[in-house]
């Protein structure tokens, strides 16, 4: 039976979003978008608010990212909008859905100069889904429930409404669209066969799983296909977790060795970008496992590209009856390169060093952190270690910024992460440049009561540019930053706690009280300038 909803446009708005299983609006106010505040504050509806646009649309991400549903920000006009242009364009390149409703200065005067005119759609168009003006408030339920549907659709993405002035305020009335969930997309068979014929033939094949597996719901389905198949995977992004550690298939550490020697590299909901050599592997062949036709790699020529639902084309990949290779040897040899990696790892994280060195960081964290801890990389240099020697135990509780590589999710990501997940632990994990970005909305989360804990690695410079710039031109400029700055003061007097620690033995009583504390406490390390991630370069 068909609801018909009437109210200002924020009551339209929201009983379309609620329909769709938003549950939160993280904003900066702004009068253009008060009708959304007003309906979320009279139906008991969660409202968090920023000290900066940005970091309201990255929380709408790290729930989109999160819980696999919809995430929600609302900008008020012009600034507002632009202000959350970065948070945007990330969520496009990760295929996050998140809906960004902005305010719009009033079409009946437009033209006129009004408070923050500005055609917003020109500048979201290219990284959005789909953008749209709503200029009536009958019409907003209907477009709210549009754009939700096409941002949930594979291949995900954000989408984005705005709404002038006189039609948010306005009253109307409208039909609640029904909600229909997108219908799978089903994959050509033959090409997911053929896919599978390469799988279990080759001598030495190797999966690399990326985000998309986690956001279409597939992490047991990639499972199942390894287990079958009997084939080595590695992870990145969201991917990781998605096969535990001690999993018998689980690699991290001998990527290099297992991308040398493939001889068909499997890669599954992830772009062939420079995080995987653009797709050149050498004399091995490509299968590239996309969840849409849109993500097929133009750059290059896969041996196959299944297209479609994940869950079905690695379901399909389990049930492989065809003939199969022995894997056993190649899967013994890369296991005895991943333990000698681990040993020399081990040995990184358990370091005495003074100054402190980025490894020994992680080896504390390793202890500090529960298994279904969300970890969430801010930061170049410091964050590269993360990859390196964190291993996620359960999948969904990994969040970086990402191939567009925005600095600046860190708070806006823990206050999504923490809504998320209000019984986990939330570690972000800062560089002190990417510190300066959002490290004021420190106050945004200890004014309502989001604790998570901060971990910033120290060095006073711009690592992934100081250390290329001298080997390129034999010096640096704009690469340095105050040395042994006090970062745990600023969230001191944001109203949160912190400490700085200089020692490398003080570093795990620290965790400790940071994780105990109930509050935004920053753990401020001072570590090595000279010490740089081995393959860190942001000039891929």
């Amino acid at each position: 039976m068909t609801e018909r909803i009437e109210g200002h446009g924020g009551d339209l708005a929201l009983a379309a979003l609620r329909a769709h299983g938003v549950r939160e609006m993280f904003t900066l106010s702004g009068g253009h978008v008060f009708p959304l505040y007003d309906a979320a504050h009279r139906a008991g509806f969660p409202l968090y608010d920023v000290r900066h646009e940005q970091s309201a649309v990255f929380a709408a991400e790290a729930v989109a990212k999160l819980q696999r549903r919809p995430g929600l920000a609302v900008l008020t006009a012009g600034p507002g909008v632009t202000n959350g242009v970065s948070g945007l364009t990330s969520a496009f390149f990760n295929a996050s859905p998140v809906l960004v409703l902005g305010g719009r200065a009033p079409q009946f005067r437009w033209g006129s100069g009004s408070l923050q005119e500005m055609d917003h759609l020109p500048l979201v168009a290219p990284v959005t889904k789909h953008a749209e003006t709503v200029f009536s408030a009958d019409d907003i339920p209907r477009a709210v429930s549009a754009a939700l549907t096409t941002a949930l659709t594979p291949h995900r993405g954000p989408v984005f409404l705005d709404f002038p002035l006189e039609a948010v305020f306005s009253v109307g009335d409208a039909d609640l669209p029904a909600v229909t969930p997108p219908a799978p997309i089903e994959p050509d068979p033959d090409e997911v066969a053929k896919a599978a014929r390469l799988i279990a033939g080759a001598s030495r094949p190797v999966v690399i799983a990326g985000s998309d597996v986690y956001a279409g719901d597939a992490v047991e389905a990639l499972r199942a296909a390894a287990e079958s198949l009997r084939v080595p995977v590695f992870t990145n992004g969201m991917g990781r977790g998605a096969l535990p550690p001690e999993h018998p298939l689980a690699f991290a550490k001998a990527r290099r060795v297992a991308l040398k020697g493939a001889d068909v590299v499997v890669v599954i909901g992830t772009p062939l970008d420079f995080r995987l050599s653009f797709g050149d592997f050498g004399d091995a062949q490509v299968v590239h496992v996309v969840d849409a036709p849109s993500q097929r790699a133009a750059h290059v020529q896969p041996a196959a590209a299944p297209a479609g639902d994940l869950r079905l084309i690695l379901g399909a990949f389990a049930d492989h009856a065809g003939d199969r290779a022995d894997h056993a040897d190649w899967i013994a040899e890369l296991r005895t390169a991943e333990d000698a990696a681990k040993a020399r790892d081990a040995e990184e994280m358990a370091a005495e060093s003074d100054p402190i060195r980025p490894a020994r960081i992680y080896g504390e964290l390793r202890r500090a952190l529960a298994p279904d801890a969300i970890t969430i990389g801010d930061g170049g240099d410091f964050v590269s270690y993360a990859g390196r020697y964190l291993e996620p135990a359960q999948p969904g509780t990994w969040l970086d910024p990402g191939p567009y590589g925005c600095l600046g999710t860190g708070m806006g990501y823990a206050m999504g992460a923490r809504v998320s997940h209000p019984d986990r632990q939330i570690c972000v994990l800062m560089g002190d440049g990417a510190a300066g970005f959002s490290l004021m909305d420190v106050e945004s989360l200890v004014r309502q009561k989001l604790p998570v804990v901060i971990v910033v690695g120290n060095n006073g410079i711009w690592g992934l540019e100081k250390h290329p710039m001298r080997a390129m031109y034999g010096y640096d400029v704009a690469a340095d930053l105050q040395p042994g700055l006090r970062y745990d003061k600023v969230v001191e007097a944001l109203g949160g706690a912190g400490e700085t620690v200089e020692k490398a033995a003080d570093l795990g009583p620290a965790l400790g009280r940071a994780f105990d504390s109930g509050v935004p406490y920053l753990v401020n390390v001072l570590t090595d300038p000279a010490d740089a991630y081995p393959r860190s370069s942001n000039l891929a």
